[in-house]
């Protein structure tokens, strides 16, 4: 066996239908008294439900949360959790509110707790991401971690059949870039495989049947256990290239990921054998092959173009990419010319090419 070195990162997670009532409970295990809710305009019921059930607690709902962190919206939420005195707060939302909340731990050192209602894994990370002026800047910070992670599968099914999809693939790809990483460690790998297995075997009938909590609880393990891949190793070219896509030309995180995926890894895995084993392993055949067929089955694979991003775009976007790509933590170098027919295939929405 290799060397490795494996870093658990120190979250606690409740999980189980239902669960989301005992986050007063989680609250004063924390010691905290003055909890600020941040959230989006899409879970103002959900928040009330928490402030009713915090009581005392509660000091104010910051329902502005935003796709891609703006730095503007984040500098108001960080103003307004000093102005509150709040000493705590809770994330309720997918990686826009979790984002926010990052953001805000980071300047004031302020615990996370997070409720998470989409399968974005971010909770799990000790990453964090701000956008300023088209540019989506990302980092790692011990302090940004949620203390506690509420998983409760009832809240994600406000997610459309097609959200619910994407927030799928977006989290499958955490764990489809972990096992390629050179952190990678055995419990990784393990951890990493029985994330894509849960998340390709739950997510058809999550969309076929929006309310199957069992569907629904699978999938939130799978985001779960992608999250802690996300959070344990380096992501790699897949990743670098949504957060340039998304922050130069504003498109939908999810869907930009499950566009994107299959050309990267179509690209990757010839010199990753180990990872396209796992992978082969979890999906049950060629990785590309059965991703692409399991995002058809979804009903949601379409084009960067279909998404929003203008074809003059590619080509900033590959200069973006390969500007610093010996940084990359990447099983393949990352040239102008792969990087720039990755992006391409994808925004033609062709089938991917080894």
């Amino acid at each position: 066996m290799k060397h490795f070195v494996h870093e658990g990162q120190p979250s606690r997670v409740v999980f189980g239908v239902g669960r989301r009532v005992e986050l007063a409970v989680e609250i004063d295990r924390l010691g905290a008294s003055r909890v600020l809710i941040l959230t989006g305009p899409r879970h103002a019921a959900i928040a009330s439900e928490f402030a009713a059930q915090l009581g005392r607690r509660f000091v104010e709902v910051h329902p502005h949360a935003a796709m891609h962190v703006p730095s503007d919206t984040a500098e108001k939420a960080i103003q307004l959790a000093r102005d509150v005195d709040a000493d705590v707060c809770v994330a309720v939302g997918g990686g826009s509110a979790i984002g926010l909340a990052k953001a805000v731990a980071r300047v004031t050192g302020l615990p996370v707790v997070a409720v998470p209602t989409t399968y974005a894994g971010s909770e799990m990370t000790p990453i964090w991401g701000l956008t300023e002026s088209s540019r989506k800047t990302t980092g790692r910070d011990p302090r940004v971690l949620p203390r506690t992670v509420i998983y409760d599968p009832q809240l994600t099914t406000t997610l459309t059949p097609e959200a619910s999809a994407t927030s799928g693939i977006n989290a499958l790809a955490h764990s489809a870039e972990a096992l390629y990483s050179p952190d990678v460690s055995p419990v990784t790998t393990m951890i990493a495989t029985e994330s894509v297995a849960a998340l390709a075997g739950a997510l058809p009938q999550v969309t076929a049947d929006p309310l199957d909590l069992d569907a629904r609880s699978t999938t939130l393990y799978g985001a779960w256990l992608a999250g802690t891949c996300l959070g344990a190793t380096a992501m790699s070219l897949h990743h670098k290239l949504c957060h340039i896509l998304g922050g130069a030309f504003n498109l939908p995180h999810a869907q930009t990921h499950t566009t994107v995926l299959p050309h990267v890894l179509a690209y990757n895995l010839p010199a990753a054998p180990s990872a396209a084993h796992a992978l082969a392993v979890a999906l049950g055949g060629d990785p590309v092959d059965r991703l692409v067929m399991l995002i058809d089955k979804l009903g949601v694979g379409r084009s960067l173009a279909e998404l929003g991003m203008p074809e003059d775009g590619i080509e900033k976007a590959v200069i973006s990419a390969t500007a610093n790509s010996d940084s990359y933590a990447n099983p393949r170098p990352v040239s102008a010319e792969a990087v720039r027919a990755i992006i391409r295939g994808a925004f033609e929405g062709s089938a991917p090419h080894t």
